[in-house]
């Protein structure tokens, strides 16, 4: 088990480097990156303004659950956390 781990690794990791070498080393690799750079960093800023969106609405919806919490609460004493219980029948 621990060999077929090993292997995996280390394959994974020579297609990694040889993507890497590719990419960086030569003059196809150059222009094939020139040509993702903007693609990439269209989603980066894509991806940010939706989180920035997500992150709003969990605001909204965090001060909605709050008022209407506070709305339903209006008026109502909240139940004691241990009552009082009643006093067990005398075993005489």
């Amino acid at each position: 088990m621990n060999n077929s781990r090993e292997l995996v690794a280390t394959f994974v990791g020579a297609v990694i480097g040889g993507v890497a070498g590719f990419l960086f080393f030569t003059e196809r690799g150059r222009g094939l990156r020139r040509q993702i750079e903007p693609a990439l960093e269209d989603f980066s800023r894509e991806f940010t303004s939706l989180r920035n969106a997500v992150q709003e609405a969990a605001g909204v919806a965090g001060e909605g659950w709050t008022l209407l919490n506070d709305a339903l609460d209006e008026g109502v004493k909240a139940p004691a956390r241990y009552p009082a219980r009643p006093a067990p029948p005398a075993r005489w």
